[in-house]
């Protein structure tokens, strides 16, 4: 049953946010007493005892047992996390990823960079992708004859991504042809959208076909073979599944198996990024507690990220998974640090 809307008091949210840094820190119930400890408070524990017992009916504190104290629920972690001060990063680590996304030479190696520098600055799974679209701009064309009436094409986008594709023409150009193509190409359509280019293309060989322009005839015949149809996948990289061997997640072997192979499969890892983080907006950090709807051995896991739309078409993602116990503070700062270099240095 859904719990009842209800507007935490300050005291209320004092008390909450204390359990939940306590179970973080211990991982283990945190009671009345535990929390009365805690030197900015004056409450007797009886008192905080009866804050958490609200708490509690309101759906934020959960009992696992009797006796024992209360753990925060995936509602106390998400009220939690709204109320974190941003805090940058040290300039040390903003420097390191300013300058080793800002060295990356491709969109590929600034998404594995990304990754691993996650990894390093919260000892939790590191994860990047880059999803293209077709609003990749032309930067420039290279065509190259091969022997047996073959064409190395070569596409070169404003993101710094290169494709290469050989095709074989229905009719063998020479060197000089496709150099005059290449050029055609360059002067006409660079800047252009690779699906604007194409669709223009099309209109010109079409419109000219009567004037039998020799220039659109041979440009015609690469056109046949998907000229500037680029079949570019998702570029993704995660880091540190490492670090999910030593937490204590309560999984059988078998399912932590069943974990580790989940995470191995590029598709369940973008299916996964989809599902916590379609909804959040340009530049909002998403925070999703509890993640058994995507995995069942995933309950004890939480997702941190952050999607950032570039101006060259692609859509990046960058992303902490870790226990729910992570350091919150410390995660998202990191990842809205890389989400904002990746903007910056294209």
């Amino acid at each position: 049953m859904a719990q009842a809307k209800h507007e935490l008091t300050h005291r209320e949210r004092e008390i909450l946010h204390s359990v939940v840094r306590a179970y973080i820190d211990d991982g283990e119930p945190v009671g009345s007493r535990t929390i009365s400890r805690f030197p900015h408070f004056n409450l007797s524990p009886a008192t905080i005892r009866n804050v958490m017992a609200d708490l509690a009916d309101q759906g934020y504190l959960a009992q696992p047992h009797t006796s024992a104290g209360r753990i925060p629920t995936e509602r106390a972690f998400r009220d939690f996390v709204a109320g974190l001060p941003s805090k940058p990063l040290p300039f040390a680590d903003r420097e390191r990823i300013t300058n080793q996304l800002g060295s990356a030479a491709s969109i590929e190696q600034r998404v594995e960079a990304a990754s691993k520098i996650l990894t390093d600055l919260t000892r939790n799974v590191g994860i990047a992708a880059a999803l293209p679209s077709t609003s990749q701009q032309l930067e420039h064309v290279e065509l190259i004859a091969l022997p047996d009436s073959r064409v190395l094409i070569i596409v070169a986008t404003s993101d710094k991504m290169v494709r290469n594709r050989v095709v074989t023409l229905d009719q063998a150009l020479t060197q000089d042809d496709l150099t005059g193509l290449r050029n055609y190409i360059n002067i006409n359509f660079s800047g252009w959208t690779l699906e604007r280019a194409r669709a223009e293309m099309l209109r010109r060989i079409e419109q000219e076909k009567v004037l039998y322009d020799a220039m659109l005839q041979k440009l015609n015949l690469l056109y046949q073979k998907g000229l500037l149809v680029t079949e570019t996948g998702p570029q993704i990289s995660m880091d540190g599944t490492s670090w999910l061997v030593g937490l204590d997640l309560h999984l059988t072997r078998e399912r932590m198996r069943d974990l580790f192979r989940a995470l191995e499969e590029k598709h369940r890892v973008l299916a996964l990024l989809d599902r916590f983080m379609e909804s959040s907006g340009h530049g909002e950090v998403a925070v999703h507690v509890g993640l058994e709807e995507a995995h069942p051995s995933m309950r004890e896991l939480a997702l941190i990220g952050i999607t950032v739309d570039l101006p060259n078409g692609f859509r990046t993602r960058v992303a902490v998974l870790g226990p729910v116990r992570m350091q919150y503070e410390k995660v998202i700062s990191s990842v809205l640090q890389i989400g904002r270099t990746f903007e910056t240095i294209l």
